[in-house]
Order: structure tokens, then sequence, then C-alpha cells
């Protein structure tokens, strides 16, 4: 009895200081950051919309192709000679689950130019030269697509040595070239898409896109779809925008050929982010980036993410506000690093104070007492509670809005595909991510200032002055390194050479005869 009532004092008091004049304010706080949110969600949301409202009109007004271009005389055979030679660089790293689907959805574009793939792995031993050599072998005639082998990188990281390779090997007469992660699922217009606008505004120097992530039901996947929700809302501006994705970003090719604002050698010396190095040249020569409404991919996430696995990615993440190429980049990484970290403890705090004020609540009824009794502060504190639980009551309606949005507008871009559906996606899970995530942030953004280092695939890493200065790379045995990449469950290690007749083919014919399949009538 003696402990009940000490823990009772002691939640009564804590309760009492949580209705303090400073408490009060973090909580009011947290509800600002949940309503702030659910703003910038609903303007993402208003965008989406209004890019599948444009696209039903025109199907209305009998433009059954839409999908692929808001003009149907663009398919014109005499407007399709003239489109640009296009260059897709796709550096690739292990095979997972989603793979082949991907890369079919790249290989098989409806674009109507000239068009080149370039598939770039690091070396004979990764799995995915293996698949994607077969699926090349598979779709012989009809693509115009060869595997590269770059090497080990030295100076960058590998995925930057990759894609810097594939430019080296690209066309003498590309226009543009277009990078590729080998998770991005193409819409069969959306190369097209891309293309329309770099020649609708020459001065767009960085064309990008954002993915539509498709948790696979593990905590660890809605961690990673609650992380990029956020995110998204700076990707659908509908036009210009500040952020880049380096998933897909389309350039010019003269700006690779020429070295323009240093976009090789700011990458190739030293560059751990491809993405955040090309913000970072792209703000200081005040070029423009540019995100359509078009642009967005189901990024479907692997289904034995573990949370060991999301963690080394929001590590990932982190260590990226470590590097830099400028001190004005420096600067404003250090300005993102901490308004985010404050951000994500001012999400959390209020939710703790809310269990103290609930749970104080809770037991001075239970010791015989009503609500009604409760002194003044306590009953601040509860109605902060309520406030508190309204404004995520409206986050999560924005978010859940927003992303059914994107659902339909994927759908709409690929109507050849197997429909998505939110009847997936766990809200409650979605909930417990958002305070998990921004709770985790901060600890993963200390951990990565402190240690200046990542392991990432089974390759360390370290930094100094914002560049790579060392790489390391862990002896490939499971005992020592990891055999997975984080988010897409691949296979990192294999064996050389192209398969042999045997099951490996069988399973890979029998996943594409899946794909061609037609989608059921529901």
């Amino acid at each position: 009895m003696v402990s009940l009532d000490s823990l009772d004092f002691f939640l009564f008091r804590v309760s009492t200081d949580f209705s303090s004049p400073l408490a009060i304010f973090v909580q009011a706080q947290g509800c600002l950051i949940c309503l702030l949110l659910a703003l910038g969600w609903a303007c993402a949301s208003f965008v989406r919309n209004r890019e599948i409202n444009r696209i039903k009109k025109s199907m209305r007004n009998g433009n059954h192709f839409a999908f692929l271009c808001h003009d149907i005389n663009e398919l014109e055979h005499s407007n399709q000679i003239d489109l640009p030679r296009i260059s897709v660089i796709m550096p690739l790293k292990g095979f997972g689950e989603h793979n082949l689907h991907n890369w079919k959805t790249q290989l098989t574009s409806l674009y109507g130019g000239p068009l080149e793939f370039l598939l770039v792995v690091e070396s004979l031993e990764d799995p995915a030269y293996r698949a994607v050599s077969q699926l090349i072998a598979d779709l012989e005639g009809s693509v115009d697509a060869r595997v590269i082998v770059a090497g080990l990188s030295t100076t960058c990281s590998q995925k930057i040595h990759n894609q810097l390779v594939g430019v080296e090997a690209m066309h003498k007469d590309s226009k543009y070239v277009l990078f590729l992660d080998d998770d991005v699922r193409l819409h069969p217009g959306s190369i097209g898409a891309l293309v329309s606008e770099m020649q609708k505004n020459p001065e767009i120097f960085i064309q990008t896109g954002y993915p539509l992530d498709l948790p696979s039901g593990s905590l660890g996947s809605y961690c990673i779809y609650e992380y990029h929700m956020p995110c998204s809302m700076g990707f659908a501006t509908g036009g210009q925008t500040f952020f880049l994705w380096g998933g897909c970003m389309m350039m010019h090719s003269e700006d690779f050929r020429k070295d323009n604002c240093g976009v090789v050698s700011g990458l190739r010396d030293g560059g751990y982010s491809d993405d955040m190095t090309l913000a970072a040249i792209a703000g200081a020569h005040k070029k423009l980036i540019s995100s359509p409404p078009v642009a967005v991919f189901p990024h479907p996430l692997a289904t034995d993410l573990n949370f060991g696995r999301y963690w080394n990615y929001l590590r990932k993440q982190t260590f990226v506000l470590e590097s830099y190429v400028t001190k004005v980049n420096q600067i404003m990484n250090r300005a993102l690093f901490a308004v985010h970290f404050y951000l994500s403890w001012g999400f959390v705090a209020p939710y703790c104070m809310a269990v103290i004020h609930v749970a104080a609540a809770l037991r001075f009824n239970a010791r015989g007492n009503s609500l009604e009794e409760i002194n003044y502060s306590s009953s601040v504190g509860l109605t902060m509670v309520w406030l508190l639980f309204t404004s995520t009551l409206i986050a999560l309606l924005s978010m859940w809005n927003l992303t059914r949005i994107e659902v339909l507008l994927c759908n709409i871009l690929s109507p050849e595909a197997p429909p998505l559906s939110l009847a997936s996606y766990n809200w409650c899970k979605v909930f417990i991510a958002m305070l998990v995530d921004n709770f985790l942030y901060p600890l993963s953004a200390i951990r990565s200032h402190f240690s200046q280092a990542i392991n990432w695939s089974g390759i360390i890493y370290y930094l100094k002055d914002g560049k790579i200065n060392k790489i390391e790379r862990l002896p490939k045995r499971q005992d020592v390194a990891p055999v997975f990449t984080d988010l897409g469950g691949k296979h990192l290690y294999g064996k050389k050479g192209l398969p042999t007749k045997g099951s490996f083919l069988t399973s890979l014919s029998k996943c594409l005869f899946q794909w061609r399949q037609p989608k059921r009538s529901e």
C-alpha cells in the first residue's frame, strides 16, 4: 500500500510539474508540430490530386493515353522522331525480392525517343550481374541495354563511382542522363514526363521525384514510411523545389561531359551522397531543381525488413548531414541537423507528458475521487492531452489522405500493373513508428556526428572535412559483413558469371511470366 501511495504521489507531483507554463509550452508546441505536418501533407495532397483531375479530364476528352502525355498529338510519329536521346544509368548492388519487377518497369519504358540503359555493377560476383544479364537476354531486341562492371571505388561512395563510370560510357549524342536506383518502380510514361519538363524549361538543372513507400508489415518498414512522409512534402510542389532524391535524377548530359558547376569533380572527389552533393552544387550556383507532380514512384519495402536494418538506414540518413561540399553547405547541414533534432524530440516529449497526465488522472479516480475534483493544474494537463489527441488525429488523417491520393495517382499512371491499395496499411503502427522514429533520430544524429563513419552494405566509409577520406571493405563472410542490404533485403554476395540452366532461371522465368499476366477484375 505504501509503495502504491508513493507511486500515486509521484504521478500527481510530476503531473503538476507538467502543468507549469514551460511544460504547457512544450505540449502546445507538439500540437503545433502535428498541425504543421497536417498542413504540409494537405498542400501536397492538393498538388497530387490536381494532377489526377487533369489526367481524368484529359481521358474524358478522348485522350485515353493521358497517363503517358498531356496532349495525345505528342504521340504522333512526327513528334516522336524528334525526341532527344536519353541515357539511363542504373547503379546496381545485390538482388532481392522486388528487383526483377523494378528493373522490368525501367527497361520497358514507353518513351518514344532513342533510349539506352547502362546497368552498372561493382563486380561480376554481385548477384545483380547474373540476374540483370539474364533479364537483358530475355528482352534482347526490344531494349538497348548493357551491363558495365565498374570496379571498386577509391575516392567516393560505390554508388557514385558506378554512376560516373556509367556517365563515361553513355552515348555521345545523349542530351539527358537519368540516374535511377534499382528499387525505383517506374510508370510507363515516367521518362517521357521527365523529358517533357526538361524540354519545356531548359533552365532546369535537375529533374527529380520521390518514392511512395509500401510497408511490408514490420515496425521497421513503417518507420521507413513515416520517415519519408514528411520529406514527401518538398517533392509535391508541382515544380521548383529545394529537395533532391538520388533515386531519380535527370540532368543535362553536357553538364557531366564538361564538368559544369563541378558536378563530376564534386561527386568524384570524396562524394558520399549523390543527391546531397548535387543539391549543394545546385544551391551554390543558383540552379533550378524541379519535381513534376507525376514523379511519384511505388517503393515496396522488403518483407523481412527488421528493426536493425531500419536503424542502420536511419544512421545512413543522419550520416549524410556530416558530408558537405562547401562551408555554406556545412552550415546549412548543421542548421538542418539542429532543427530536425529539436523538432523530433519536440514531437515526442508531449506524448510522454500526456502519458503521465492520463496515468495520474486514472489513479486519482481509482482512489475514490471523481475527475471533476482534480485541481486546476491537472485539469490544464488533461486539456492539453485532448488537444494533443485531436492534433495527432488531424495529422494522421492528413497523412492517410496524401497516401490515398498518391496510391490513386500511381494506379492511374500504371494502368497495366496490379493496383496498389491502402488496405494493408496499419495506422496504429504508423503512429507508433512516428514516435519511435522521432525519438531515435536525434540519437542517430549524435552518433553519426561523433563517429564520422558508417557501414553501408559491407563497406565502411570514413569522413574528414565533409568528404570521404577512407574506404574499408569488410571480408565477404556472413559472420563479419552483412549479406543483405537494409531496405530491399537484397543478397549482396554471389558467384561469378551468368547462371546456368537450373532453379535460378526457372524462378526468374516464373516471376517474369507472373508479372506479364493481366490483372483480374474485382
